[in-house]
């Protein structure tokens, strides 16, 4: 019955221009010999530009599992930003390789393997949405984008994909990602299960979600004076200051309270010398805003952000962003979109974010949350501990508003034989970790840790 589905999917594609494309990649610039792992990439049209404004052709890379493929889970993962490139989640985070951090003379920066990519065990789709983002690229002049639009463009790529590639069908499906995702990923797995129960074809083999990080009720910032305060950030005193003149209201501040803003003022000050994506790290140069861009909608992040820029200023090599610099530099080469198979003459210059003109059209994605929980889908959240711009606290908080009950309480992880992080697990089949030491995102930082962490969840294995 499948092979009849997937052959009239096929028929159907045929009649829409450039559906699909995808290219096996054995060779990249800077790495020395043959890949040791399968990598694919491709364009998958989305939308119909002859009918539907915000069509295009979403590009991705394809990292099939180096264990077992036809047996092990497909995960499809989006970088936040917004509008941020997947090429952040392959490259810094979970993917197979990495930019090797050296002195930078004009060479060509070299790659390296990363011992503890998620695709030791998964396969994983990383995935340049929304349209626009990466080297996905718009079919018409006029390009709207925003949640909804990438919901519904997630599930037709995936949708596609899997005509495309029938051999993963049967696979189980999980949808990843970080920080922004957070806000529209339980939406796309909502948009998925609904399909499936609607009879959609292909029928995908849903199984749960991975966020970290997650942006969740966009006032994440409301718990920055709670967190600087257990951090040791602030004081005694301006913490119950903060607590008295604010009200737990740090978002919108009332202009005419200036006691609030004063002290909110002093809040930004005392952090202001700290990086901030990791509390226990100094600020430093970037080469651009970062992996996953700025985050336009807080006032802290507003007062603290770098634009975007196409000009790569060389930062210091002992700042992290050095490592930034080398892999923006390379991802830009033309001898590495050629080995990409990347369009020429679609994107003129590579941005690791493109933020601009989004629509942020969902504001709190609890319900999505609710509502999957009750469908009985797996998901695992968890958080850097020292991240100040998605507060560990404010993961908990609507964690906790979920109200189920818990199944295995708060304990210490481990890792290499030492504490890691803690966890707890509850009824509707949510694992929440924190990982410490870890900032915004946190593999970034404890790439050994959050290895340990998803391969073990994947696997149903306790943490």
């Amino acid at each position: 019955m499948i092979e009849i589905l997937v052959v009239s999917f096929v028929l159907l594609q045929i009649c829409s221009p450039v559906a699909t494309s995808a290219s096996h990649v054995e060779y990249l610039p800077g790495f020395e010999g043959r890949l040791p792992f399968h990598l694919e990439t491709g364009y998958v049209g989305v939308g119909d530009s002859a009918t539907e404004q915000g069509g295009g052709q979403v590009f991705y890379y394809f990292i099939e599992s180096e264990n077992n493929p036809k047996e092990d889970p497909l995960m499809l993962w989006l970088t936040g930003g917004p509008g941020c490139s997947s090429f952040s989640g392959l490259i810094f985070e979970i993917g197979p390789i990495a930019v090797k951090v050296e002195i930078y003379n004009g060479s060509f920066p070299n790659l390296v393997l990363r011992p503890q990519a998620w695709t030791k065990e998964c396969s994983i789709i990383f995935v340049d949405l929304p349209v626009g983002s990466g080297f996905s690229y718009a079919d018409t002049p006029y390009l709207q984008r925003g949640d909804w639009g990438l919901i519904k463009h997630t599930h037709q790529f995936l949708k596609k994909w899997l005509i495309d590639h029938p051999r993963f069908l049967k696979n189980q499906v999980y949808i990843g990602g970080d920080s922004y995702s957070g806000i529209p990923i339980p939406a796309i797995v909502q948009e998925i299960s609904n399909g499936n129960e609607k009879g959609v074809q292909p029928w995908i083999n849903l199984q749960g979600y991975v966020l970290g990080n997650p942006d969740t009720t966009m006032e994440e910032e409301n718990y920055l004076p709670s967190f600087a305060h257990g951090m040791a950030l602030i004081s005694d005193e301006l913490y119950m200051s903060l607590q008295k003149n604010c009200r737990g209201n740090y978002i919108n501040i009332d202009p005419e309270n200036q006691l609030c803003l004063r002290e909110f003022q002093n809040l930004q000050e005392l952090m202001s010398g700290l990086d901030i994506h990791i509390t226990s790290e100094s600020k430093c140069g970037l080469a651009s805003a970062g992996p996953h861009g700025f985050w336009n909608t807080r006032s802290l992040i507003n007062k603290f952000r770098r634009h975007l820029s196409s000009d790569l200023a060389i930062p210091s090599m002992n700042c992290r962003s050095y490592g930034y610099f080398l892999a923006y530099d390379w991802i830009r080469d033309n001898r590495v979109q050629e080995a990409l198979h990347i369009r020429k003459g679609t994107i003129r210059n590579w941005e690791v974010c493109k933020s601009d003109d989004y629509d942020f059209d969902i504001i709190n994605s609890v319900p999505y949350h609710t509502n999957l929980s009750q469908k009985g889908y797996r998901s695992l959240i968890y958080s850097g501990d020292h991240d100040p711009l998605v507060p560990f606290m404010s993961t908990q908080a609507w964690i906790r508003d979920l109200n189920y009950s818990i199944v295995e309480d708060w304990r210490p992880w481990l890792a290499n034989g030492q504490v890691a992080g803690y966890t707890r697990r509850y009824s509707n089949q949510m694992t929440f970790a924190t990982v410490k030491g870890a900032g915004h995102t946190a593999p970034l930082y404890k790439p050994d840790e959050c290895f340990e962490m998803f391969i073990r969840w994947i696997s149903n294995k306790p943490l």
